[in-house]
Formats: C-alpha cells, structure tokens, sequence
C-alpha cells in the first residue's frame, strides 16, 4: 500500500497539467511502467482508480462508455480514445452538433402562429412536377334558384302550359318537379294546398324559360292555375317524375371543372462568420437558433400567401426571370356569409347553417378568424344548443370546441387576419377538401461560400416549392364583416 501511496503522490505532482492529449497519454504510459515493474493486477486497478478520480477533481474526464474515453482536446473539441465514436458519445460530448432532420422539426416551431400550413404539413403534400399545378374539382349539381321575372296568373287549358323565367335553367330537366316554398296553393274550394309545386315540361328553352304546369293550384271552377309569383322568389328543384312508359329519362352530367394554381418558391438563408461563431457570447445563442427564427420568418410569410396570396406570374426586370405567385385560399371559394356589426345568438346558428349545409361538406370544420372576430364571439353566452367545449388538440394545434346542432367547429384565432387587415374577418375550412402541392419539398441545403471565395461564413438556405389548393369550393366559406 505504501507503494500506491507514493505513486499517486508522485503521479499527482507530474501530471498537474491535463488539458492536452500529449499529458493523458504521459499518464498512462506512466501507469503501465509502474505496473510492469511490480507485476500487480489489484496494484494496476488500484492506480487506474486515483487517475479516474485526479481526472474527475480536475473536471476532465467527460464519458466512460464501452471502453470508449472522451478526453479534453483542444478548445475547439473533444477527442474519443479507445473505441468508435458513436452518436451517444457525440451527443454527450458535443451538445447541438449532430441535428434533427428540418422537416421533423418544423411542425413543431409554433404551429398555433401558422394554423392553415401546419394543418397541409400534418396531412402531408401531394409531389407535383411543374412549377403550374391543375387540378378538377366538381360540386353536387345546385338544387336552389329564383324567379328572375314576374309571373303573372294564368289558367292552364288542356294541352297548354306555362313559362317562368329563372336565373339557372340549366339546373332544371324535363320531368324534374320544383318547390315554390314563398307560395301557397289552393284547392278548388279555396282551401290552402301546400307550397306550390311545379312539374317541368319543357327545360331550358329561349330566354332562360322554363315550360311548367302547376300541380296543386286550381281555380274556383277546379282548372289548373298558375299564381302570381314574385320576381325573386326562390324556387327549389326537386326529384324527377316519370310515365308508365318511360324507359329513359334525361342523363344526369356532371363534369369535373379544372383550375390551377402556382407553386411559389419560398427562401431563406442563414449565414454566420467565423469570427461570430467562434466569439465568446454571454448567452448560448448559436447558429441552430439563428436557423430557427428564420423558419419562423418563413413560415408566417407562406400562412400569408396561402391565405391571401393572389395567383398570377410576373417578370422580375432585375433579375430577368419569370416569377410565380400562389393564390390563397381566401379568393378561392366563392361563398361569403356577411356578418353584422353586432353579433347574437342567432347570428352563430345561421352561420353554422350556412356552412355545413348545401355543401356535402364534413360535420367538422375548423373557424380561423381575426382576433376581433374572436373576442366578438367569446362574449356570447352559449347554451344547450350551442356549446363552447374545452380546448382540443388536433394537426397538433389547440382549438377551442364549438358543437352545434349542424356541426362542429374548431375555432383558433390567427393575428395574421389582423396583419393582413382581416381582424373582424374569418375563414371556416374544410380539412378534408384543402390539398397542399410541393414542386421541391421543405429542405436545407449548406452552402460552401468560403471555398467558392464570396465569403467566410457558414451559410444554409432553406427552400421550399408549394402551393395550396381548395377541392371542393363550396365546403368553406369566407366570413365578413358588414
């Protein structure tokens, strides 16, 4: 024992200095000449044993991990003796240098900020290979129009029709029937017969023309009479009716329309000297936070240009190039509910009608709206019919639950309606009809600027190609404020 004592006491005084690997290496050299010398195994373990300790007061000795010692380098790293280096020992050793892949991480860089783009990358984007995107997208046929001239009484003879004007003709067939629901009918005796009901004889003949009989409205000698109809009195088609000898009946058609939309490409770059990154900071702020903000940046800028962006391509005189713009989802429905200045009760059950009605649409949408909009809504007292529901997570986003009888709305509020001059104004989207097109995918790429001789910098750029596109139109619906 009186050996190991005298060892360590002289190991301590010849090896003050351990901040290079030319010392480690002394020390261990020193250990296996002692050693050899005293042909000791517990001696061996034992000295180890006050080098390990020496190394841990001395605050140097970093990892241990399957034979494999990180030991203190030079000032700009750490070096692995002993075994392989591996992810584990990098990620203890050198914190931040090995990173996460960008688009893992992007969905998780404040998605409350950037709801409609967080909701496409949730989903996942469809690869397309132009920079142009077109698509199809078809309604249900439209089952609602209006009196466009004044219909006057008329007693239908035998074999004789007669003609009402409408905005759509092309919606009606022959053998359709049609509601007037504004207009009552009448037996013979005067009694009242129900909504007026129409039979059409005749579709879409000169001058936006319907040839119809009336079905359920008579005349005090019991004729057949068309009443007086206002102009702008709604009508609604409703099914078909056919004779005994009927085999066919007129084809139904129903052709998708196509539309299309731009891939704009989004940039952003990030660059550090050297000298910055090298310079002592007060704070550990790096180049992985500088990346960071810049996704950030670059996310709220394409949340604007998919929601407000106008589509069209223009030339960049500067640079000679053609540049292309992606239109947003704003412009592309052409539903507008119109809110009033004061909103009620009322107001959020006749919202919820008009938009999961007449649309085919999901019983779950979700309502973005500027934060006046929202403070406009949180100040109504909802009851059994209408509920505000505790926060829900969904495409990692929390929303606030609005059940309605018509359907659910998950409501979040966006301060860039309010940037973009939509404070009082909303947007309820559906999240199965919104498709998101990538023509280059989010990535990083590193940019050599100091071999190339521009700069002495560290520098990536991060690119994107994409665009963002409504399926089915008539699901969403714009809110505006009066």
């Amino acid at each position: 024992m009186k050996k190991i004592f005298k060892f360590i006491i002289s190991f301590f005084r010849a090896n003050r200095d351990t901040s290079s690997p030319t010392s480690f290496t002394a020390m261990f050299r020193s250990i296996y000449k002692w050693v050899k010398s005293d042909n000791g195994i517990v001696t061996m373990l034992l000295a180890l044993a006050a080098v390990l300790l020496y190394t841990w007061v001395m605050g140097d000795a970093d990892i241990i991990t399957a034979s494999a010692v990180v030991i203190g380098g030079t000032a700009s790293g750490k070096h692995v003796v002993g075994g392989p280096l591996t992810t584990d020992l990098t990620d203890q050793a050198a914190p931040g240098l090995l990173r996460n892949d960008i688009d893992d991480r992007i969905v998780k860089i404040r998605p409350m900020s950037t709801p409609i783009d967080q909701i496409s990358r949730w989903a996942g984007a469809r690869a397309c290979g132009s920079m142009k995107v077109e698509y199809y997208s078809v309604d249900t046929k439209p089952t609602k129009s209006v009196i466009s001239a004044e219909v006057d009484s008329e007693i239908i003879e035998a074999n004789l029709t007669a003609s009402i004007q409408v905005n759509d003709p092309q919606i009606f067939e022959t053998s359709e029937t049609i509601l007037v629901p504004g207009v009552m009918a009448v037996d013979a005796q005067g009694n009242p017969n129900g909504a007026l009901v129409l039979y059409v004889v005749k579709s879409a003949v000169t001058g936006n023309k319907l040839e119809v009989l009336p079905v359920n409205n008579f005349n005090r000698n019991g004729k057949k009479e068309i009443p007086d109809i206002a102009k702008g009195e709604p009508i609604i088609r409703m099914g078909r009716a056919a004779t005994e000898l009927d085999v066919q009946t007129p084809q139904f058609q129903a052709l998708p329309k196509k539309d299309h939309n731009y891939c704009q490409i989004f940039k952003t770059q990030v660059e550090q000297s050297t000298f910055q990154k090298i310079a002592n900071k007060e704070i550990g702020w790096g180049f992985s936070d500088q990346e960071e903000a810049a996704i950030v940046d670059l996310r709220l800028g394409i949340e604007k240009n998919f929601l407000f962006g106008h589509r069209t391509r223009i030339y960049d005189p500067a640079k000679h190039e053609e540049v292309y713009l992606t239109g947003g989802v704003w412009n592309q429905t052409d539903r507008t509910f119109m809110l009033p200045e004061t909103i009620t009760y009322e107001t959020i059950v006749e919202m919820s009608r008009e938009a999961f009605t007449q649309n085919a649409g999901s019983n779950r949408k979700i309502l973005i709206a500027g934060t006046s909009l929202i403070e406009r809504l949180s100040k109504q007292e909802f009851s059994k019919v209408i509920m505000a529901q505790d926060k829900v997570t969904r495409w990692g986003i929390d929303f606030t639950e609005l059940i309605t009888k018509f359907g659910t709305l998950y409501v979040v509020a966006s301060e860039l309606f309010d940037e973009c001059g939509h404070a009082d104004d909303g947007m309820i989207i559906d999240p199965e009809y919104i498709t998101k097109y990538c023509h280059v995918p989010f990535h990083t790429e590193r940019l050599d600027l100091r071999s190339s001789g521009q700069r002495n910098t560290d520098a990536i750029v991060i690119t994107e190609a994409s665009c963002l596109v409504l399926r089915y139109p008539q699901a969403h619906i714009r809110l505006v404020s009066e």
